[in-house]
């Protein structure tokens, strides 16, 4: 049995690389549910090549997928994304007659609303690190960042400190698809990384830190698993019986600004969403009272909550 050219594959991973900006995470998702579409045509299309596959084929595929019980909806939305990106890209480097994935649709979502903490229990949590000491300092500025700006996780941990504009309030952030975006931090927030940064980050530099805002007790940036545990912390030290993680305070941020009435396109800009539609899940609040500015309505734009 002839086995399907790979080298389509490996194109569509490259040009998504250079023209979009995929993360090597990005890639290796792309390129495990190509492969197993490879697999699954070889073995139900033997001795075909990418020119003779049709929707239908693909329909078959994501079916296969469903029904094998190994993806949820919301996966099989993703692949189905995938899928269609590859016939576009097939057919416009002209390796098919026409597009094998033209009319793909992808199964509906019922929509989740995401989870999302009160204004009064952000507060609590934002409270909870003692200012007394260098790492309380730390996490108060961080945790106070991570809401202010409803940041991602990657987000904050990649913060330098050239990406800090303290004198306008705000602050550079580079997302997902290695996009660049300004984010606004609110005087809570402001204080908070100022303090932090004038008499805490001081005593954790070592002669190997890096420019990063957020540093161990080893002068090293701080991982994935230490932010959690920061957070998780304050949450418990806060008394609150419900799961709380970095993404939590970034929903948070956005419900909050929608529901104070903030303008959905600029949530979207401040999220760094790339459509829309990923930011309307938040619409369920309030639509009535939309407006735009980010000062007036974020619950902790206007006061410090650093305490002397």
């Amino acid at each position: 049995m002839s086995q399907l050219d790979h080298r389509p594959i490996e194109d569509f991973l490259a040009s998504g690389a250079m023209e979009q900006g995929h993360a090597l995470r990005t890639q290796s998702i792309q390129r495990k549910l190509l492969e197993r579409l490879t697999t699954w045509l070889e073995r139900k299309k033997p001795n075909q090549d990418w020119r003779h596959f049709k929707p239908d084929d693909l329909r078959e595929f994501l079916t296969y997928r469903r029904y094998s019980g190994r993806v949820g909806p919301t996966t099989l939305r993703l692949e189905t994304s995938i899928l269609r990106s590859f016939g576009t890209h097939l057919n416009r480097m002209g390796r098919t007659p026409a597009n094998m994935a033209i009319g793909l649709r992808s199964p509906k979502l019922s929509r989740k609303l995401p989870a999302s903490l009160t204004p009064a229990q952000v507060a609590r949590i934002l409270d909870t690190p003692s200012v007394k000491t260098p790492l309380g300092l730390r996490d108060r500025a961080l945790l106070e960042l991570l809401y202010a700006a409803g940041l991602r996780a990657a987000e904050i941990l990649s913060l330098r400190l050239e990406q800090l504009d303290l004198e306008s309030g705000s602050a550079r952030v580079i997302g997902k698809g290695n996009k660049e975006r300004l984010v606004l931090l609110g005087k809570a927030a402001e204080d908070s990384i100022r303090r932090y940064l004038d008499t805490a980050r001081p005593k954790l530099v070592r002669a190997k830190s890096g420019g990063e805002v957020f540093l161990g007790n080893h002068g090293r940036r701080i991982t994935t698993a230490h932010l959690w545990g920061i957070v998780k912390r304050a949450a418990q030290s806060a008394g609150l019986d419900t799961r709380v993680y970095p993404h939590l305070l970034r929903h948070s941020f956005a419900t909050h600004l929608l529901s104070g009435g903030a303008d959905l396109r600029v949530i979207q800009e401040l999220l760094g969403h790339a459509s829309i539609a990923t930011t309307e899940i938040y619409t369920h609040v309030d639509e009535d009272r939309l407006a735009t500015t980010f000062d007036r309505f974020h619950p902790r734009a206007q006061k410090s909550s650093t305490k002397p």
